[in-house]
């Protein structure tokens, strides 16, 4: 985390002066004599959805707050983890340091601050430094792969609102939608691509679980069931972890009797879902068998992912999110 210093008398450890190497001109931000980035009030959710909308084009993006807010920085914070353009937050007082320096526990890349609170800065630099050289050694790294889950728990489930996601297109069979009570360990939930003696097939269809329940999208972040419209594209993934995106066209939403399951993965970590008591409501096996929820029994071991980094908004985040 680089330390900018709001005009004043450089020292040590600090990285840029505004009024030298760092010129904040009106909305343009110059480095060295050149234009680095963007100044953005946002103050206001107007601001925060400028901001947001340019990480990724810029190099920086420097935060004006306004009356002190931790969500702005958190949200614009996590809309740039993983692209190229760092972001800065303009800081008055020494309180909002360690908020704006830890900040999902990532923080901001650089505080532009008075000379009065120079020191507490540097001191929360050093802090920070200090962590990262902890996350190096002890890595933080995870790929996307169905795995194996095996079943701990089957239960009744109460009575919930279940959605059904109906796509623009066909599901093939061994298609389906990752969805977990929790971001980091989902279950591959089947389509209804199944010939059953009791009712047709929906081939667009994946009756997806319970409306708090997490899924991926197309671009690598999650929403809640609940949260799914028109239009959106969704992670389609196919039991030998084949990816597509597919486009909802519609979602449907009812009070269902559901079935609780749970299940622990290679590592021990436990999770789980809240399914439809429907025997049309499948999960895939290991061995690639579709397996009707209602016929999962303890000790079964289905595919699911786990493994994932934690989430702010549905945004992939570098920083530890417990969800039980």
């Amino acid at each position: 985390m680089q330390i900018w210093l709001d005009f004043g008398q450089r020292s040590n450890g600090v990285d840029l002066v505004n009024g030298e190497d760092l010129i904040v001109d009106g909305d343009a931000v110059y480095i060295d004599g050149k234009i680095a980035g963007r100044r953005v009030d946002v103050s206001d959710s107007k601001g925060q959805a400028r901001a947001r909308s340019m990480a990724g084009s810029l190099e920086w993006i420097l935060l004006d707050l306004g009356d002190w807010k931790m969500i702005p920085i958190e949200n614009i914070i996590a809309a740039c983890d993983g692209t190229p353009t760092k972001v800065a937050a303009r800081i008055s007082t020494s309180e909002q340091l360690l908020g704006a320096a830890f900040a999902l526990q990532i923080g901001v890349d650089a505080l532009l601050v008075p000379e009065s609170i120079l020191e507490s800065a540097l001191i929360a630099k050093s802090q920070r430094l200090e962590r990262t050289e902890t996350e190096i050694l002890s890595g933080n790294q995870h790929d996307f792969t169905l795995t194996t889950l095996e079943v701990t728990t089957v239960t009744e489930g109460g009575v919930g609102d279940r959605v059904c996601v109906d796509f623009t297109g066909l599901l093939s069979e061994g298609e389906g939608m990752l969805v977990g009570s929790s971001s980091s360990s989902m279950a591959l939930v089947h389509g209804e691509t199944v010939e059953s003696e009791f009712v047709p097939t929906r081939p667009f269809r994946v009756n997806a679980g319970a409306a708090h329940s997490y899924t991926l999208m197309a671009d690598g972040s999650t929403k809640y069931l609940s949260e799914l419209k028109m239009g959106d594209e969704v992670k389609v993934i196919s039991q030998d972890s084949a990816e597509r995106f597919m486009t909802v066209g519609r979602v449907k939403i009812e009070k269902r009797p559901f079935i609780l399951l749970k299940w622990k993965d290679e590592n021990n970590n436990q999770s789980g879902l809240f399914l439809q008591q429907a025997e049309t409501v499948r999960l895939v096996g290991i061995s690639e068998e579709l397996i009707p929820v209602t016929s999962i029994n303890i000790g079964m071991k289905i595919l699911g992912y786990t493994g994932g980094t934690g989430r702010h908004i549905g945004i992939p985040i570098n920083a530890e999110v417990k969800e039980r």
